[in-house]
């Protein structure tokens, strides 16, 4: 899997977030997104993730030198971020029920084994919306990570997470970063140091 910008350009009004980005992302490589607010970070992880087009250029999704249809993009990407919802009126294993219903997960791992790993064992069976906004960071981030998919695309990972949740997410993403096509989004060191090619947008 790789996905390939070329040319990759987005404007909002007339103002110009990035021109004529060109980059080969590729798969068992870490790739950062960094920059100062307002640079256009968010607007690139959507990009590569399909959910938004580009103004100018394009983006490219390539599975075994094929290009994919752009409405089968979501099948191979899973995305998490703060500002993404949960339906917080289900309980965690409904919520990982359901979610894996309709991507699957990585091999070899129960509903409950996923819970436990990312610290939230105990809340297993409470409903989300009782959930800190730590735990609700946490679940975002299990979602994604406990994906098959190829590609995951993290913006800003961290956010709300406390000292054991950034170490949480730290060893998961060192555990599975070189089976991974991974894009992270952010300005704070401590979820990207790793990353092996930095993307820094500029305003």
């Amino acid at each position: 899997m790789k996905i390939v910008l070329d040319k990759a350009s987005k404007r909002f009004g007339r103002d110009w977030l990035f021109k004529d980005l060109e980059y080969e992302l590729n798969l068992s490589h870490s790739y950062a997104i960094t920059g100062p607010n307002g640079s256009g970070k968010t607007t690139l992880l959507k990009i590569i993730a399909g959910m938004i087009p580009c103004t100018r250029g394009s983006v490219s999704h390539i599975l075994e030198n094929v290009p994919l249809d752009p409405d089968t993009i979501y099948r191979y990407v899973s995305f998490a971020a703060p500002y993404m919802d949960v339906p917080e009126d289900l309980t965690l294993k409904e919520l990982l029920v359901f979610h894996f219903k309709l991507k699957p997960a990585v091999t070899g791992i129960s509903v409950e084994e996923m819970a436990i790993r990312a610290g939230l064992g105990e809340a297993l069976n409470k409903p989300i919306h009782t959930f800190s906004s730590g735990m609700k960071q946490r679940i975002k981030l299990a979602l994604s990570i406990f994906c098959s998919t190829p590609v995951l695309l993290l913006d800003e990972p961290t956010t709300n997470l406390d000292e054991a949740g950034t170490s949480w997410y730290l060893s998961e993403i060192s555990r599975i970063k070189s089976s991974k096509l991974l894009v992270i989004s952010s300005n704070q060191g401590v979820e990207y140091d790793f990353c092996d090619q930095i993307i820094k947008l500029r305003p």
